[in-house]
């Protein structure tokens, strides 16, 4: 069965299954001990050390293990305001940031601290400008992703993190996404990362410090990894993930080229062979493995149910496919379609013809879905004998895509000019509607009160 969903966890590395189990055997001493076992477990911990700091480009003394890479991310954030803390109270981070990156910016605003969320273009790339004057003089630290998680656009660090220099603020990168890639830019003060993103073991994440930066440890102290990460290390596993990341560096240049060909080949023949589809995020400035497209008038999790009957596991930044009606925070900055939105991300190794198979599969997936949900085919060829000045369609109590179908369904009959109000109570019209106009070259003039949920207001232009 194809696995396409790399960029929530990679299968486990042939050379982190042989790390792991030989560590098991070698590494289960305290490494904080002086006998010959702890002595040895330190032996193995250190070579560890060592390996994952030259992946990430720091030095072994700046480095720490903690148990997850959000983890890393809730500490290295808090570490750093906590140091900064007599510059000031503020962060800065961009708007498609990781949720543990949002939840660490919620938790200090509510502990009155403040935030600047930093907005994206269309393909998710961070506004510069806008980023620069995000840093204020009481900025305590500023967080930037290498690499987008949903739709792999590549991030500006290096232009960003110039910035940060010159503004003297402190810049946290998590590189959860991209280091099993590459080393990210130089200029950053604090990184992050996450092994099961490269192909380690799960519960394994990195948090790097640079020197010179100020840096407060919060909670109760530890006496390991340098009091920053508590608790007993899991060495097997800490092996395993540091002996896979310098394996899958290995491998990257030559995996790169052939997954960008892959990508590539979905990118295009997505577009050419499904109707009504928008493939999102940066078409060249992007991850080598990862494509993210939304297909209109299709519930997210309906088509992915579909693609795993037919084999295919996939993954999706839709709303429909969590247990709240919220669409994806990343989509949602970008401005693009969230419904029927599929993310594939291609592990290491993924065959061609698996790919090719894919897209075979794919257009009847499609098709079979939108004709459950009852959507249009196509746009009427012939105009409404007597056009409407305006329509109102009640969708309330109903989830996208729904709305949208509802939408598509009775433009034709209000005459050019006039407009269509959708009355819609869940929050993912509130992004789909606007994106359905942009596919379809209508008017979104904007969302208006009503007594329940809210009314979407769209003229037709043609």
């Amino acid at each position: 069965m194809p696995y396409f969903d790399a960029a929530s966890a990679a299968p486990l590395h042939p050379v982190a299954r042989q790390a792991l189990l030989a560590a098991l055997d070698e590494g289960w001493a305290d490494p904080a001990r002086l006998y010959r076992e702890g002595r040895r477990a330190r032996l193995l911990l250190d070579a560890a050390r060592e390996a994952a700091a030259e992946a990430v480009g720091c030095r072994p003394d700046e480095l720490v293990f903690t148990s997850s890479g959000t983890t890393a991310v809730h500490a290295g954030i808090a570490g750093a305001l906590s140091g900064r803390r007599r510059v000031g109270r503020h962060l800065a981070h961009s708007a498609v940031e990781h949720s543990s990156v949002l939840h660490s910016a919620a938790a200090h605003e509510a502990a009155g601290g403040s935030c600047t969320e930093v907005p994206v273009d269309r393909f998710g790339a961070v506004d510069l400008a806008a980023y620069g004057a995000a840093l204020r003089a009481d900025t305590a630290l500023a967080c930037l992703q290498s690499a987008n998680h949903e739709v792999g656009t590549e991030q500006p660090v290096a232009e960003v993190a110039a910035l940060c220099a010159q503004a003297g603020v402190p810049l946290l990168v998590d590189a959860a996404q991209s280091l099993g890639w590459g080393p990210v830019p130089a200029g950053w003060s604090l990184l992050t990362a996450s092994a099961h993103k490269w192909g380690g073991p799960a519960g394994v994440g990195l948090l790097a410090v640079r020197k010179g930066t100020r840096f407060s440890p919060q909670g109760p102290a530890g006496e390991r990894e340098s009091g920053r990460s508590p608790g007993f290390e899991n060495l097997p596993a800490i092996v395993a993930a540091a002996a896979s990341l310098r394996a899958v560096r290995g491998e990257a240049a030559a995996e790169a080229v052939r997954l960008r060909a892959l990508v590539d080949r979905i990118r295009s023949l997505v577009a050419e062979r499904v109707p009504d589809v928008e493939v999102v995020g940066d078409p060249v400035r992007r991850l080598p493995h990862l494509v993210t497209f939304s297909c209109l008038y299709v519930d997210g999790e309906t088509l992915l149910h579909e693609l795993d009957r037919r084999e295919f596991s996939v993954s999706s930044g839709s709303s429909c496919t969590s247990s709240t009606l919220t669409p994806s925070h990343v989509l949602r900055a970008m401005g693009v379609l969230s419904e029927g939105n599929v993310r594939v991300s291609l592990p290491p190794g993924t065959a061609g013809a698996d790919v090719d198979r894919f897209l075979e599969v794919l257009p009847g997936v499609v098709a079979e879905v939108r004709e459950r949900f009852g959507a249009p085919v196509s746009a009427s060829a012939t105009p409404s004998p007597a056009p409407a000045a305006s329509l109102v369609v009640d969708a309330l109590g109903r989830r996208c895509p729904i709305p949208v179908i509802e939408l598509a369904k009775v433009i034709e009959e209000v005459a050019v000019g006039a407009t269509v109000t959708v009355l819609a109570d869940d929050e993912a019209a509130r992004l789909d509607i606007p994106a359905w106009c942009e596919m379809r070259g209508q008017e979104y003039v904007g969302e208006e009160p009503a007594d329940r949920g809210s009314a979407y207001v769209v003229r037709r232009l043609g």
